[in-house]
């Protein structure tokens, strides 16, 4: 019995990771449709790799974590099946996602440049850089969000208009969806007190925690945007230096 009983738990692990890998490839191949094969696959990796930066930080923080599903022009996401802590905690593994994503952007960015300026690869990091970067915005369900939650949840309020800049500029059916994901988050950062019960447990974070995870967030957050400006000027300049 205690046999069968743990082949069951080993076939519902790999059904598990069949799942995610499966959405892997399915991206992937949705992707290559669209952008062609180098580049959907260096932008999946990308993906997988924000991923894994969350989820080795929410098992280092001993939280129970599953493997990335994927969707297609969604993006990615891992189910985090533990409520973390506290605010540090959720800061923590937070951050482990932009942080290594951007980590992953850099290595693209440096080898495209290593082999000549390769457009595609070139292409592949920008959307490393603007992927993590987009994922700042102060505002739950963002990772930014979660990061920033570590101060105080009204930094979300900060968030609004950032989103509503980003829908005005390009609108999106996916930045609805963020919105509508975001409204209860929002609704909470209104009426925020700091005499809510959370504000002694959950949000209790030493003020020099705080100001440790602000500088992070702010030195990624300018890193990502100052790359982001500079690797769209420079595809701007190389397309219109190759003749089409």
């Amino acid at each position: 019995m205690i046999k069968l009983l743990l082949l069951l738990l080993s076939g519902a692990k790999l059904g598990k990771l069949l799942v995610s890998g499966g959405s892997m490839l399915l991206s992937l191949a949705v992707y290559a449709m669209v952008y062609g094969w180098r580049y959907a696959a260096g932008f999946v990796v990308l993906l997988f790799v924000h991923e894994l930066g969350h989820l080795l930080a929410a098992r280092h923080r001993g939280l129970d974590v599953g493997w990335p599903t994927f969707i297609p022009f969604v993006g990615a996401w891992v189910e985090l099946k533990d409520r973390p802590h506290n605010a540090e905690t959720e800061a923590f593994v937070g951050l482990g996602g932009p942080l290594l994503g951007t980590v992953g952007a850099v290595l693209c960015y440096l080898l495209a440049r290593g082999e000549g300026d390769l457009p595609w690869l070139l292409a592949v990091a920008y959307a490393g850089f603007f992927l993590n970067l987009f994922n700042l915005i102060p505002l739950s369900p963002f990772d930014g969000g979660r990061i920033t939650a570590v101060l105080s949840p009204r930094i979300w309020l900060l968030g609004v208009p950032v989103l509503l800049a980003l829908f005005w500029w390009r609108p999106s059916p996916m930045l609805l969806i963020m919105a509508v994901l975001a409204a209860p988050q929002v609704w909470r950062a209104l009426r925020w007190r700091r005499d809510l019960p959370e504000a002694a447990t959950y949000y209790a974070v030493p003020l020099g925690t705080k100001i440790e995870y602000g500088l992070y967030y702010l030195a990624l957050l300018g890193f990502l945007a100052v790359m982001t400006h500079d690797l769209h000027e420079m595809l701007q300049s190389l397309q219109r230096g190759v003749p089409r």
